[in-house]
């Protein structure tokens, strides 16, 4: 017969390698900035380790894999070494990883310890214990096989000689080559016999295969004569014998004597040449295999996710009790379900967690999704069910018509949870779960936007009473000590001398007019804007004297305490884009004025970096899902009057990308159109960047008919007939708030969808008109909704509908330029989104215009601080009042968040707690432990 076709290694691998880079260059093209990752980590220095890498990394760079080589001293410990792979198995840029064997380490180290470290679906040298086992029992889909064994299938594949129904012998059964090329051949559809040294029959058993693989380690051990005529053989040994003949004194031989047996067998592997280079190229392409499932699981695709199956009763029970029946998924789950990483989630407890915002980063190439904001009429003190609209939004898009969707919601305050309003996680089944968690201290953010605000309280009080009682050279010695005999500014006070126009960075080089402009920030305690604040309703905390002990030498100040979501830390936490973008708004924020008038800032009090500290944790999003399954970020929750009361545009940023170009979030905007969606507009949607492509405006039977000239709704009493009754010419009169606020929201050139959302005590035909009023006004489409009742299933045709409206035109604009003057900026709102005729300043606020100007804030965007009960300033005018003149008695500037804060007419204050406090009914149950009577 012929001699055997040669199989040559070098010629296979170079064409597994071409379509590998052709592979990499696919990745790219559909997912920009992506590169398969490769890490290879070595203990010691052996000249033979070294060789072998570095034809790994040759082989990675002509293919496009990004490989990393980490070396490890001799000295390394296991210790060290299970260090090092545990951090490489949490990058989620490696996709592959090997252990470069053997260890060369001075300590003992267990090598099967460390192989089995390697995460299973990172370990693309196939050889933990967990590929290992999935291999033996035929999940080849589901493990990476050991490279070797690898490239010998691929050779055998190369002769398109079928494995199936053919006797197959391999020789050897070390874990690297022998056993998993059995198990290969075997799952292969191949009868297999394993020999090894204790073997007797050697001969014959080799002589009946039709595959040959050898793995022995012994040189030219395979004579040509036991070979079967026809076989094909592969010879995987590396051997040297002496040879005189080379310059080395020694030549490569591979376990079988090649020179007889290439003239029985059909295909034979020559050595070297062979089984070689396929072991490189066959790691190349079990990395890529792993950057491709990587893309597959954590990419934005269609999430596969585990919805929960709502048990619906009538009547509706409680909050707290259709909570309570709901099981969540783990929140690793959640997180797993919707693509993020285990590396960019940090669980707190079973049901919430933190995500990272490296997962941004890891995304920012991918396109994000629709954008859809909730909102709602101008509403009762009882609220229209905005939470729970944007809940059962969500839950129908998601549960039931399995689209990727996101809601992001506010923090609520533990000052309502206690006091009168108690929860704020929606209601019904359309709620955030657990609902006790998300009420109460969910992950500690209000606690630290507590902490940091308070702080620079601290600093403010503590910077005048120094400065009043030292002389410029002791407050220098102390804000710039000598340590060791050298002083030194720190960054933060540099910042304050460049502010200064002091150009200097040697402490010793300052003059004396230097030293005094630098140490005194020379308060007027009559412009201090910052406040102390609690996350309580404290009615007592609203007017205080600070500094009466007498360490404070007189020095006493009338002061007062917010209701920390007051805070314009929480309104910075909100609009920061990233943890540098929250340390520079936080350096801007004004606290007071200088006798001068000159702004004092906190970069000034040199608190900036403490700050950037305390809320280090608090700027991640708060992961959780809803009753059905569905996730939720719930981060930030500024206040919706004197800030802009919306969810973090992080929070935002990370779901949009999350989702998908296909799929939706849904946020919701605090108050009514004419306060939330008007500020999400021009503030956050100005600052993030961010297009809003649907606007779902909510109104309710019980709203409208007050605004039509119902009687006064009020908290904790029955509602009077007229809205029990139905009413048609009531409601009828009460739909010029409707009309209103669609023409609000189309101000902005954005597609409104109406959410009539339904009570008990609704006729078919009161819901009727709405819905025929709201479509006569411009809005896209109007829907009845029972999610409040049902959960998803009640919204699904107000999820159709804004599925449809995302689709039409988007032509989103903002209200107006900041290059405006801040009088015009109040007017345009006061007039286009309120309906006034025009503004009034007051002097305070007419003097703060020519101060916030001269001092450079003047391109702010602005934030209306009015009351949410009317369009206009007065909360007894309801409907769609026209011609009143706005008065505008004060304006605050907010300059870390980034806007000016008008107050319009006057506002009611915080309430304090009332007679009877929601506290009176919260308590733990004495059975399981949680917690009882919030709702």
């Amino acid at each position: 017969m012929a001699p055997a076709e040669i199989l040559s290694g070098k010629i296979v691998s170079a064409q597994v390698r071409d379509r590998l880079k052709q592979q990499v260059l696919e990745m790219k093209e559909k997912f920009p900035g992506f590169r398969p990752g490769l890490a290879i980590l070595q203990v010691g220095n052996r000249d033979d380790s070294n060789l072998y890498i570095n034809m790994k990394l040759k082989a990675a760079a002509e293919i496009g894999i990004s490989a990393n080589h980490i070396k490890l001293p001799n000295t390394a410990t296991e210790a060290d070494v299970l260090k090092c792979i545990a951090s490489l198995n949490a990058d989620p840029a490696v996709h592959g990883f090997i252990v470069q064997l053997p260890l060369d380490s001075d300590k003992p180290i267990n090598t099967e310890k460390i192989t089995n470290a390697v995460a299973p679906e990172k370990d693309v040298d196939g050889l933990s214990s967990i590929n290992a086992g999935k291999l033996s029992r035929g999940d080849l889909g589901d493990c990476f096989i050991p490279c070797t064994p690898k490239g010998c299938m691929e050779l055998i594949r190369q002769t398109g000689v079928q494995v199936t129904g053919k006797r197959a012998v391999v020789i050897g059964r070390s874990k690297i080559v022998g056993a998993p090329m059995h198990d290969l051949l075997l799952w292969n559809n191949a009868t297999v016999t394993t020999c090894h040294s204790k073997t007797s029959t050697l001969a014959e058993e080799v002589g009946k295969a039709d595959i040959l693989v050898v793995a022995a380690g012994k040189a030219e051990m395979v004579k040509g004569e036991w070979i079967k005529p026809g076989a094909i053989v592969i010879d995987c040994g590396i051997n040297h014998v002496p040879d005189s003949t080379k310059a080395s004194g020694k030549r490569v031989v591979g376990d079988v004597a090649y020179n007889a047996a290439k003239e029985k067998a059909s295909y034979i592997t020559p050595v070297p040449g062979g089984v070689g280079p396929m072991t490189v190229a066959m790691l190349m392409q079990s990395t890529v295999e792993s950057a491709q499932r990587f893309l597959e699981k954590f990419q934005p695709g269609k999430w596969t996710i585990q919805y929960n199956q709502l048990n619906l009763k009538m009547p509706v029970p409680s909050d707290i009790e259709i909570s309570r029946s709901c099981v969540p998924k783990p929140i690793e789950q959640v997180a797993s379900e919707v693509g993020l990483l285990p590396d960019e989630v940090e669980p707190y407890g079973q049901t919430k967690a933190k995500v990272q915002l490296s997962a941004l980063n890891r995304l920012k190439n991918q396109p994000d999704g629709k954008y859809v904001v909730v909102t709602g009429i101008t509403p009762t003190p009882l609220g229209e069910g905005k939470s729970t609209t944007t809940v059962g939004l969500v839950q129908a898009l998601g549960a039931h018509l399995h689209q990727n969707v996101f809601a992001c919601v506010r923090q609520p305050s533990q000052g309502p949870t206690f006091g009168i309003k108690g929860g704020a996680a929606g209601g019904g089944y359309c709620q955030v779960v657990p609902m006790e968690e998300f009420n109460l201290h969910l992950t500690g953010d209000i606690h630290a936007i507590t902490a940091a605000n308070n702080l620079v309280a601290a600093a403010i009080d503590a910077r005048m009473f120094h400065e009043l009682t030292q002389s410029d050279q002791a407050l220098y010695n102390r804000l710039v000590p000598s340590v060791n005999g050298v002083r030194k500014f720190s960054d933060i006070q540099i910042r304050r001398l460049q502010k200064l126009g002091i150009n200097k960075t040697d402490p010793t080089a300052l003059t004396k007019e230097e030293i005094n402009a630098f140490v005194r920030l020379d308060i007027d305690p009559g412009t201090i804007t910052w406040q102390r604040v609690l996350d309580t309703n404290d009615r007592f905390l609203r007017k205080i004297t600070i500094g009466q002990s007498p360490t404070e030498k007189g020095f006493s100040r009338t002061a007062q305490f917010d209701i920390t979501v007051s805070s314009e830390i929480m309104a910075v936490l909100a609009l920061a884009d990233g943890l540098d973008d929250m340390k520079k708004r936080f350096g801007r924020m004004v606290v007071a004025s200088s006798k001068k008038g000159q702004p004092v800032t906190a970069d000034d009090l040199g608190v900036t970096g403490a700050l950037a500290v305390l809320m280090k944790d608090a700027i991640k999003p708060n992961l959780m899902q809803t009753l059905e399954g569905t996730p939720v970020f719930v981060h930030a929750g500024p206040f919706a009057n004197i800030a802009h009361g919306n969810s973090s545009v992080l929070a935002d940023k990370i779901a949009l990308k999350l989702v998908g170009k296909d799929g939706f979030v849904v946020t919701e905007a605090g108050f009514g159109a004419d306060i939330g969606m008007e500020k999400f507009f021009d503030i956050k949607c100005r600052y993030s960047g961010l297009r809003p492509h649907v606007v779902v405006l909510v109104a309710t039977v019980r709203a409208l008919k007050m605004h039509g000239g119902g009687p006064t709704v009020t908290a904790g009493v029955p509602l009077p007939k007229e809205y029990t009754e139905e009413n048609l010419q009531l409601l009828a009169n009460g739909c010029s708030n409707l009309n209103k606020q669609i023409q609000n929201a189309r101000l902005f050139g954005v597609p409104v969808v109406v959410a009539v959302n339904a009570f008990k005590t609704d006729t078919k035909a009161e819901l009727a008109l709405v819905v025929q009023k709201a479509k006569e006004a411009g809005a896209f489409d109007a829907v009845e909704c029972t999610h409040w009742a049902e959960g998803g299933k009640g919204a699904l045709a107000l999820a159709r509908a804004v599925q449809r409206a995302s689709q039409a035109p988007s032509n989103f604009r903002f209200l107006y330029n900041l290059e405006l003057p801040v009088v015009d900026k109040i007017r345009l709102i006061a007039q286009q989104v309120y309906g006034a005729r025009d503004i009034e300043l007051l002097p305070e606020a007419q003097e703060k215009v020519t101060i916030y100007t001269k001092q450079g804030f003047g391109n702010l965007p602005i934030c209306m601080a009015k009351t949410h009960l009317s369009l206009s300033h007065d909360p007894e005018q309801k409907g769609a009042p026209t011609g009143f003149v706005l008065p505008i008695r004060d304006i605050r500037a907010s300059v870390g968040a980034g806007f000016l804060y008008p107050l319009v007419g006057t506002m009611s204050t915080m309430p304090g707690l009332p007679t009877r406090p929601c506290f009176y009914d919260i308590d733990l149950d004495p059975v399981s432990g949680g917690v009882n009577g919030l709702f």
